[in-house]
């Protein structure tokens, strides 16, 4: 598909047409009838490659060459095997002669600047704007997507901008934001533009966070931590049955991920978002805040994210407000210090309290913040340290 200018991806994007090119989609993973009790993890799509790579190709970073041509992908935990000719389950990684490319390399289909808060990230530089990107592809396939129309198709199906990574760190630093997201779709999937701009957004002063499903090996994810500031990554649930029904993946290569960013001293936060009828029980938050507190500790803040019917399950109802409430005060009360409601406005549970002396430290509207009480990174009243990445200059507020 042709990129769009710079001018037109804007216009595009207001009106709603930065998304699918309609017609082109291939929904061969599951119908339309399909039980969402079923196993959804994704397939190879055969003979789907294109006849030579294009302009926003590169050769895959992490592959291995297989007999008869074919092309393993050690990117992610699916591993897909790829005989010539074929696409990974992301849909942006062809096999093109016996060599893995990816497809998704500057044809960001989605760049917007945004608060920092809005990833969600709390503790992370607050009040400053990150400049965000994404390109089509994901190694999930979540039943509640709220992004399909870019996670779910190939990236030749989308209307795209041409912005390579210099062009990207140019643009942030144009729009004075002092980090990039790489976010909105699965920026696993286009590890190479991820990991590229990020080292080039190292050397210009700014910062990288990565917003993620998690669903990453071991090897790539060691390389990305060396330029990544900060990340929010998503803890579907504690549950391997419940990632494979409603995710199409597996649970403890997620697992993995966040014990690898601790080890690694990346600062992230975490977010649970609750889907009615999938894990959504006392017992089940309790699991998953014990295995964070074991392996993680209690410093690193967790969101629980009200769910709203979309893409293949919006016949489910909106997670009740009283469930988040108990989740919030049980997370609380298993230890976990910094403990948050997304999809509620006006809740406490979008406020910052020290965890030591209670007080309110940063108070947010939206995403604007009111009131902030953090000094050099110390609560204001107490002296108790607060863990994040805190800017030098206060914030309004």
């Amino acid at each position: 598909m042709k990129p769009l200018s710079r001018r037109q991806f804007i216009l595009a994007a207001a009106t709603g047409l930065c998304s699918v090119s309609t017609g082109h989609a291939r929904w061969s993973i599951f119908g339309e009838d399909a039980s969402l009790k079923s196993d959804i993890q994704g397939t190879i799509f055969k003979n789907d490659a294109p006849a030579s790579p294009w302009k926003w190709s590169k050769i895959a970073y992490y592959y291995k060459r297989m007999e008869n041509g074919a092309v393993m992908c050690t990117l992610c935990p699916n591993r897909c095997r790829l005989s010539p000719g074929d696409r990974s389950v992301c849909r942006s990684r062809v096999n093109l002669k016996g060599k893995l490319f990816t497809l998704a390399y500057g044809n960001a289909c989605s760049a917007n600047i945004d608060p920092i808060e809005k990833k969600p990230l709390y503790h992370f530089m607050p009040s400053t704007t990150a400049f965000s990107i994404a390109a089509a592809g994901c190694n999930f396939r979540c039943l509640n997507c709220q992004n399909w129309e870019i996670s779910q198709v190939r990236p030749e199906d989308v209307h795209h901008l041409d912005l390579f990574p210099e062009q990207v760190v140019q643009e942030a630093v144009k729009n004075e934001c002092s980090t990039i997201a790489y976010t909105y779709s699965e920026p696993t999937t286009f590890y190479e533009y991820m990991i590229d701009t990020a080292r080039i957004a190292h050397a210009n002063g700014l910062k990288n966070v990565w917003i993620s499903n998690g669903y990453i090996n071991t090897e790539p994810l060691l390389a990305l931590c060396r330029v990544l500031d900060g990340a929010n990554v998503n803890i579907k649930t504690i549950s391997d049955d419940i990632y494979r029904r409603l995710n199409g993946g597996r649970l403890k290569p997620v697992l993995d991920t966040f014990v690898t960013l601790h080890r690694q001293g990346v600062y992230f936060e975490m977010t649970h978002l609750v889907v009615p009828g999938y894990g959504d029980s006392d017992e089940t938050v309790q699991r998953m805040c014990g295995w964070i507190l074991e392996h993680l500790g209690p410093d690193h803040p967790l969101h629980f994210l009200r769910f709203f019917p979309s893409y293949r399950l919006n016949r489910l109802a909106p997670t009740p407000v009283n469930t988040l409430f108990r989740f919030r005060e049980l997370a609380i009360t298993e230890g976990i210090r910094y403990v948050y409601l997304g999809n509620i406005p006006g809740h406490e549970g979008n406020h910052t309290f020290c965890h030591e002396c209670k007080k309110l430290l940063v108070e947010r509207q939206g995403y604007r913040i009111a009131v902030f009480r953090i000094v050099d990174g110390r609560c204001r009243y107490c002296q108790t340290p607060i863990p994040g990445i805190w800017p030098l200059v206060q914030p309004d507020g």
